[in-house]
């Protein structure tokens, strides 16, 4: 009897194809007609492979983290994960920042990043509104509006306030838990279906990256790449191996082995939030516990911003050299609180960061159009920090797991 390829080797496989392809398409075909190709006829099956895991994000962090909320049995459990996971996400973060300001200064000093001028490069920004504003936005006025948009901060607040809800009423809530149980059940099985479909997705997606963004679309920016992913590796490689190592006594190599498919997939769709249920899987084979994974990943995938970070920092210090800034230790320290106050709450789409991005620059008086520059080798920058973000929240959630279990333990 043969032995099915599991799905990590079915994604590897694909993301290779799909390299392939794009570059046959890119080279031997024609940049024009076989990236036309790519954009008519493969990308569309991977935007609704990236819809149908769109469409579950919302139903999986609300009955996920409900569950495991209820699952979890007391409050002050939820609270020690929930403190847990804040702190892990800040101190990353932090660290993050410090090594994307790190390496992109010894870049910049050294000459490496290219001075380019922003003529005809233009970039319509958003607007950061302030810690307060930020704060205010977090609370819904509306629960099937927040559900409707997709705003993932407000369906995790939702979730707490209906887990901690149903908790709390005792036997008389006992209905609602069953019925939270039974549609997530639901919800699983159709999650493991989509998931299969995973390698199609992965394979579509980078056939047409490959064949869009050839080496011509890169050209001078690839130091400025090259740097960005520097911090990637560094990020991953140390802080995370050290979290596997230390945190949650588990080998380095065990931990990577284990969220490869995840890091695969949120490389190759750039959205963790469409991540989610690929992550989950990984978590739990992992041995962490679902409650937890359940709780913490939907929170990681909207508060926890570690490749964002290194790429602001590494956007930041190129875009004020090309605009003749030099930056100062104070301002450099403003791009770190700016970055970690506008992170909060961003959707963990494609593209975000580059929003996020511009509210950097805005607070540092440069020029948003200078955005431009980089704005069409963004999905380059955004296979990382997304790599990154997800391969952090899973970090996290095999952590906490880890230490509450001992805790269980000990008691």
């Amino acid at each position: 009897m043969k032995k099915k390829l599991s799905l990590p080797v079915k994604i590897l496989i694909a993301l290779v194809a799909g390299i392939i392809v794009g570059l046959i398409c890119y080279f031997f075909v024609g940049a024009e007609v076989g990236g036309a190709f790519t954009t008519n006829y493969l990308k569309p099956f991977g935007d609704i492979f990236l819809n149908l895991l769109k469409f579950l994000v919302v139903p999986v962090v609300l009955l996920s983290m409900i569950d495991g909320i209820v699952s979890m049995g007391d409050m002050k459990k939820v609270g020690s994960v929930g403190v847990k996971t804040l702190l892990y996400f800040l101190a990353t973060s932090a660290i993050a920042c410090v090594i994307g300001l790190i390496v992109a200064n010894i870049f910049n000093n050294a000459n490496l990043f290219p001075v380019l001028s922003q003529d005809g490069s233009t970039f319509e920004g958003g607007e950061f509104q302030g810690f307060m504003s930020t704060l205010v936005n977090i609370f819904p006025s509306n629960m099937w509006k927040a559900f409707s948009e997709a705003n993932m901060l407000q369906v995790i607040v939702i979730a707490v306030f209906f887990g901690g809800s149903i908790l709390a009423a005792g036997q008389k809530g006992q209905l609602a838990k069953d019925i939270v149980s039974s549609f997530y059940a639901v919800i699983e099985k159709l999650m493991g279906f989509i998931i299969g479909l995973s390698p199609i997705g992965v394979f579509t997606y980078m056939a047409w990256v490959v064949a869009t963004q050839g080496p011509n679309i890169v050209g001078n920016l690839a130091i400025v790449i090259l740097c960005a992913y520097i911090g990637y590796v560094v990020h991953s490689v140390v802080i995370y191996s050290l979290s596997a190592q230390f945190l949650a006594g588990m080998s380095p190599l065990a931990f990577f082995k284990g969220a490869f498919p995840a890091m695969t997939f949120a490389f190759s769709t750039s959205s963790s939030a469409a991540t989610l249920p690929v992550s989950k899987e990984c978590t739990d084979a992992m041995g962490a516990d679902p409650d937890i994974s359940s709780f913490v990943l939907p929170l990681g995938a909207t508060v926890n911003m570690n490749g964002t970070a290194i790429y602001q920092c590494v956007a930041t210090v190129f875009l004020a050299s090309c605009a003749g800034v030099h930056l100062t230790l104070g301002q450099m320290v403003l791009v770190v609180v700016t970055a970690t106050l506008s992170a909060i709450g961003t959707a963990g789409t494609p593209g975000a960061g580059l929003i996020m991005l511009t509210m950097v620059l805005t607070s540092l008086n440069i020029p948003v159009d200078y955005v431009g520059l980089i704005l069409a080798v963004d999905r380059l920058f955004d296979m990382g920090r997304t790599c990154l973000n997800v391969t952090g929240d899973i970090a996290c959630a095999v952590f906490v797991s880890r230490w509450e279990n001992r805790k269980t333990a000990k008691r």
